[in-house]
């Protein structure tokens, strides 16, 4: 039920992800505040999280995870107000906020109820709810924005956050032990401290690269589409939910028997291969074969950095550590897009999709670096032993 109601959760929200962009272009905005969109709600999801991952230190999960489904919600409903740019960008701060404090409760709450042993594949189940809300919605806000209005996309998105609503508030949660018996008093709040889990920084790192690179398609491939008259734009998104669909399980069942880095190393290959499919598409088929390309690569590679990053993580700081693997991805995603949209300025579409794969490519040679380094520990260890 927890992932039904998150999969709600993130269909009503990333329905509008692609389709912000060219309407705030349609109502003046330049390419510096087109980029400001993603940007300034990105900031404000990076802002709320450590506030968030303190108070999941020592309260109940239920009323945390309410607390942000209808303040997503109620924000969305004031969307169609936003004739003015700036109004909308003040909007978009708001909705980040929001979005910082729901993807936090709700990924640590799905965290509470799996095993440890089955840790990869249980939060690549969860996982699925938004690597298929990220996907199959923002094909259905496309179709929407090209055949009516962009109230009536507000207005489904709004019903979509209600479903939410209600699905989330008959979950029966459970709440740590070790959370249930700590005070408020017993807890010293520290920005940075609940902003960064210092033993799982590394694969929260990676996931701000990967995301940085990804940015510059979640932003622009509706603009993109739109350049090379391709109409079925929508295909991307298709074909990226059903191979996200297949792989996610056997990704989430490698990560427990084999472990982080070889699944990480190939997912992020097979990203970089479908970002430069992508940039030369003139064709649906194309279109097609690289969201083939980033529904197995992309689709497995996010939950498994999740996953990676909870791993290392003490349970009582997992809190912590969900808000900064969240913030990662809305940081990477929002900086992308604010870098590329000045850079768009100055270059076609197809690419700035090249160049922002050169970040995928960083990803790789970390992963490999990592690996070697991991390797050549064990090996030491062993000698020693």
């Amino acid at each position: 039920m927890l992932m039904v109601g998150n999969l709600f959760v993130f269909m009503s929200f990333q329905m509008l992800l692609p389709t912000l962009p060219p309407y705030v272009k349609s109502i003046g905005a330049s390419g510096l505040e087109i980029g400001l969109v993603t940007a300034l709600f990105s900031i404000g999801a990076v802002l709320s999280r450590p506030f968030i991952g303190y108070l999941l230190e020592y309260k109940a999960r239920k009323s945390l995870v309410l607390v942000g489904a209808v303040a997503l919600l109620f924000i969305t409903i004031l969307y169609p107000l936003s004739q003015v740019v700036v109004i909308f960008l003040l909007f978009r701060l708001l909705h980040g906020l929001a979005w910082g404090w729901s993807t936090t409760v709700n990924g640590t709450a799905a965290v509470d109820v799996v095993p440890n042993s089955r840790l990869g594949e249980g939060m690549g189940y969860y996982g699925l709810s938004v690597t298929l809300g990220m996907i199959i919605a923002p094909s259905l806000g496309i179709l929407l924005y090209q055949v009516t209005s962009f109230s009536n996309l507000i207005y489904i998105s709004s019903f979509l956050g209600l479903i939410s609503v209600g699905l989330l508030a008959i979950v029966h949660y459970q709440t740590p032990e070790v959370v249930k018996n700590t005070k408020r008093e017993d807890l010293k709040f520290s920005y940075f401290g609940s902003l960064v889990e210092k033993s799982s920084w590394y694969p929260a790192f990676l996931t701000f690269i990967v995301t940085f690179g990804y940015g510059s398609i979640v932003t622009f491939i509706v603009i993109f589409g739109e350049e090379r008259g391709i109409d079925q734009i929508f295909l991307f998104y298709l074909f990226n939910a059903i191979m996200a669909s297949l792989s996610r399980p056997i990704a989430g069942r490698w990560f427990d028997q084999h472990g982080p880095k070889g699944i990480v190393f190939l997912c992020s290959t097979l990203t970089f291969i479908g970002m430069w499919v992508l940039s030369f598409a003139h064709s649906s088929i194309l279109i097609a074969v690289a969201g083939v390309l980033f529904g197995i690569g992309f689709g497995s590679l996010i939950p498994t950095l999740q996953s990676w990053t909870l791993s290392q993580t003490p349970a009582n700081r997992r809190g912590v550590a969900n808000g900064m693997y969240f913030s990662s991805i809305d940081l990477g995603i929002g900086l992308s897009g604010l870098v590329f949209g000045i850079l768009a300025q100055y270059v076609e579409t197809g690419n700035l999709f090249r160049i922002s794969s050169a970040f995928l490519l960083i990803a790789i040679v970390m992963t490999f670096v990592q690996g070697r380094r991991s390797r050549t520990v064990s090996r030491r260890e062993r000698a020693v032993s």
